[in-house]
């Protein structure tokens, strides 16, 4: 009696073990997720990735800046051209296509990623100063105007860290893009601004590394160039 006591015993342990089958993470499709770095810049950007299988994503982000943050551009200073520094605000939006090299095992998609890019970007500053000539000193005014549209390459890195969270590490985004750039009169300067301004922004250090070649004049106030982009940056995510 006491042996058919201890066997049933042992079958009823045994068979909950027996029955149990191993549970994978279910896999998470969708992300939310903030682009961090960027708020110390004053920009606030939050895009949603949506998984298309183990390996493919696509994201899309979308942001405003407005004129507070740590980057500014320096204005120009020259004998004929100071300038206050430039805080720019507007608009941003990023359409991504990411691949990532390990496939979504254990809950969300994780490591090495690459991919693609595209930027459309509208920002407005305020532009304004003394423009001085043999003729005394004149105090101008225009609203800057810069629409970008490019394209570029990325590769990055996403680390887990909870079973919802991550972070985003997007180490390197070369690319090219589609630069307008329109001054719209606000207090006009006289017409021999637009020549030191042209030669005022060659000497500039940002014109300058990338070598751009603006041309504006009292009848042209507009510009399009072609110029390198990239891209970097650390995201806190949440796949749901």
């Amino acid at each position: 009696m006491k042996k058919v006591i201890l066997i049933t015993l042992l079958i009823t342990a045994i068979i909950p073990v027996l029955g149990q089958e191993e549970i994978s993470e279910p896999f998470l499709k969708n992300e939310a997720k903030i682009l961090a770095t960027d708020l110390l810049n004053g920009s606030f950007v939050l895009g949603y990735e949506r998984a298309l299988g183990r390996h493919l994503g696509v994201s899309l982000m979308l942001g405003y800046k407005s004129k507070d943050g740590l980057l500014k551009l320096s204005g120009l200073n020259t004998e004929q051209l100071k300038t206050e520094a430039l805080s720019y605000s507007g608009l941003r939006v990023i359409p991504e296509v990411r691949y990532y090299l390990k496939e979504g095992t254990d809950g969300m998609r994780t490591g090495f990623y690459f991919g693609g890019y595209l930027t459309f970007m509208r920002y407005k500053s305020d532009f304004k100063g003394i423009y001085t000539n043999e003729n005394g000193n004149f105090p101008f005014q225009y609203e800057a105007t810069i629409n970008t549209s490019s394209v570029g390459l990325m590769i990055g890195y996403k680390l887990k860290l909870s079973k919802h969270f991550n972070l985003d590490f997007l180490i390197a985004g070369p690319g090219a893009g589609a630069y307008k750039f329109k001054l719209k009169e606000v207090t006009p300067a006289p017409d021999e601004f637009w020549i030191d301004l042209n030669d005022a922004l060659e000497l500039y250090s940002l014109a300058d590394l990338i070598n751009a070649d603006f041309d504006f004049s009292a009848t042209k106030n507009s510009n399009d160039l072609v110029l390198p982009s990239f891209r970097y940056g650390i995201s806190l995510g949440y796949s749901f």
